[in-house]
């Protein structure tokens, strides 16, 4: 008697194993729908709004299903060459991409050097910190005439565009998180006679990183934003210029599907280096 409710129990307990196994399935499932649906209904409204607003032969922006007809070509194939600015969209992302990416990396490397010295130095935040202060508010295409006075260049100009925009948030934030060290890690360095490479490595890049991550996916959205505008003044190969080209041309069917391109591009840099973020400081900075 006893061996057949042993095994009656244990059978009990796989059958409400079993039972328990679609309900964890459902419950995953409805996890996924929560975060998907709600952006795809959104999105649907918008283009359903946006097709019946401007169906009207009046309007003066096409409908998606117009823009879908009249950019076909370019949405269908974005790798064709035929040579100088007669590219596919990929060609004019990528050689934008790569003025971002010399851009944003001078700007990480002065920016964080830069803000480590405020934050670390007194004297270099009261000497330097209003200078930066008003350095930031001049608007990007500000410094546009000045650099091509400098370099002679649309190359360089649209390089020092993306430097001088993306570097501000930068600086600030990395000073932030160096005058946010606690005292305590400052005396545990003191104790153990941490030379100034050793500080800085040990207790300040750790210590500032959140704050500093933060900086950083302020500049890449800054450094996007840069040089789609730069790039519609200097010309050649780019984003920006391809958007000013279809404008030119009257191709407003061409200029919405470079912007779709644009805020997703933008959304893909602002992800990669938050999900660096979270890597580099093991999840204390915020994705």
């Amino acid at each position: 008697m006893a061996t057949g409710a042993t095994l009656s129990t244990a059978a009990r307990a796989r059958a409400a194993s079993k039972a328990r196994v679609p309900f964890v399935t459902l419950a995953g499932f409805r996890q996924i729908a929560a975060r998907i649906v709600p952006p795809v209904v959104v999105l649907a409204g918008f283009l359903l709004l946006w097709e019946v607003l401007c169906s009207s032969p009046t309007a003066g922006l096409p409908p998606p299903s117009r823009v879908v007809t009249d950019a076909w070509d370019i949405i269908v194939d974005p790798f064709f060459d035929n040579g100088g600015t007669d590219k596919g969209l990929f060609w004019h992302i990528t050689a934008s991409l790569q003025r971002v990416a010399l851009g944003f990396s001078l700007a990480v490397i002065a920016g964080v050097m830069l803000g480590t010295l405020v934050g670390q130095s007194e004297w270099a935040m009261r000497g330097l910190d209003p200078i930066f202060q008003v350095l930031r508010t001049i608007p990007p295409l500000a410094w546009l005439p000045l650099s091509l006075a400098a370099f002679r260049d649309g190359q360089p100009s649209a390089i020092f565009v993306i430097f001088i925009t993306s570097i501000w948030p930068i600086i600030i934030n990395t000073a932030v998180g160096i005058r946010n060290i606690p005292q305590d890690y400052r005396n545990v360095a003191a104790v153990i006679r941490l030379n100034p490479i050793e500080f800085f490595y040990k207790i300040m890049l750790p210590s500032a990183a959140p704050y500093i991550f933060t900086g950083l996916r302020i500049g890449v959205g800054l450094s996007w934003l840069a040089i789609v505008a730069a790039e519609m003044l200097i010309g050649g190969v780019g984003i920006g210029f391809f958007i000013w080209d279809a404008w030119n041309s009257s191709h407003i069917s061409e200029i919405i599907v470079a912007l779709v391109y644009v805020g997703l591009i933008g959304f893909v840099l602002d992800r990669l280096v938050a999900g660096l973020g979270v890597l580099v400081t093991r999840g204390t900075s915020a994705a």
